[in-house]
């Protein structure tokens, strides 16, 4: 129950970074990049976007 649990809130938080990634002003590649970083390492990919990946463009 708890790993299902963590595994929808893993698959979530993907999501939410891999469409972030895709709205932000960074090039095709360094988005490209980023979205297989996310996909290959799911945990630690999330983090490591979140923490210096490009941010969407707001406004």
């Amino acid at each position: 129950m708890i790993n299902s649990i963590l595994g929808l809130l893993v698959l979530v938080a993907d999501i939410w970074a891999i469409l972030n990634i895709v709205q932000s002003g960074e090039s095709t590649t360094s988005k490209a990049l980023w979205v297989v970083l996310v996909l290959v390492l799911p945990v630690i990919g999330f983090i490591i976007w979140y923490v210096a990946g490009p941010k969407s463009v707001s406004g």
